[in-house]
């Protein structure tokens, strides 16, 4: 069994599959997973990139994922999904796994 430190639900599975298509991404990209800033102000970070030195990669359910090793504790269970409401669109991130730095 191989282990992946991030959810994709299929709904955001299949709207990146879509924009990397639609978008004509080359194939060596893939979605980075991270956080920007700290303590209360932090907030998830997710965008195509090719990978570094530094980064993780991961195949999870098709999807190429990018992780820095430093960002990978707090992204640790997150979840990926995809919502369609009155308010527009967008990728949200659920993360069920508490970590305490104290």
């Amino acid at each position: 069994m191989v282990v992946t430190p991030v959810t994709i639900r299929p709904e955001a599975r299949a709207q990146i599959l879509d924009t990397l298509q639609t978008q004509k991404i080359p194939a060596d990209y893939g979605l980075r997973v991270g956080v920007r800033g700290g303590g209360c102000g932090a907030s998830w970070l997710l965008g195509f990139d090719l990978p570094g030195p530094t980064d993780e990669v991961y195949v999870v359910d098709d999807v190429r994922v990018i992780i820095d090793r430093k960002h990978l504790l707090y992204v640790l269970d997150a979840t990926i999904g995809f919502e369609q409401g009155d308010e527009g669109w967008g990728f949200v991130v659920d993360r069920q796994a508490a970590v305490s730095l104290s």
